[in-house]
């Protein structure tokens, strides 16, 4: 989906996808290296990273394997309930494997902190990031990332995964909401 299929619903477009590629690619590449010899495992939480996933694992050039968790701080609102919900848990043992961590975004960084913790405390040998977004003004908690990928302003964005609603994640590129689509969720 373009970003002309929904003009009225976006107000600007932040992250094209040509910047999404290129960022993939990069960090791909470097990851590739940094694993060559390891057996990787990436981790994505459901649905929001599902696309970054994809792009990245398709990116890389070693063998990974890949499994997926569904996480919970949200609701249908744009803000982060704080609480953590496991919804779907990893279906891998992790007890001694290297893990990356394939993000979409870190906004107050709670959940994927909780998640960072969670996998160390299954034993894992090693637990890494990459998140293609951050938006640093909404962190509440520190996040060392391995591969970081683009600082966005605080605006509420949609698209390549990300979502209000269920809504916008077929999105090809990173586009900020007009506030009218969810006015009420917000104060």
């Amino acid at each position: 989906m373009k970003i002309a299929d929904i003009q009225d619903d976006i107000i600007e477009e932040l992250v094209t996808r040509e910047q999404i590629d290129a960022k993939i690619q990069e960090a791909a590449a470097q990851v590739s290296r940094d694993y060559a010899d390891k057996d990787l495992l990436l981790v994505a939480v459901l649905k929001g990273a599902i696309n970054t996933l994809a792009a990245f694992s398709q990116a890389l050039s070693i063998q990974v394997s890949m499994d997926f968790m569904s996480l919970s701080s949200y609701g249908s609102g744009t803000e982060s309930s704080g609480k953590i919900t496991v919804r779907q848990d990893l279906s891998t043992d992790v007890r001694g494997r290297h893990v990356l961590i394939v993000e979409d975004i870190i906004d107050s960084g709670i959940t994927l902190d909780w998640l960072i913790k969670e996998l160390k405390n299954r034993g894992a040998a090693s637990v890494e990031v990459f998140a293609l977004l951050e938006k640093p003004a909404r962190h509440k908690v520190h996040i060392d990332v391995k591969y970081p990928g683009y600082e966005i302003p605080d605006k509420f964005v949609v698209g390549f995964g990300l979502d209000y609603d269920e809504k916008y994640r077929n999105l090809d590129s990173i586009a900020v909401l007009n506030p009218k689509v969810y006015q009420g969720d917000q104060e």
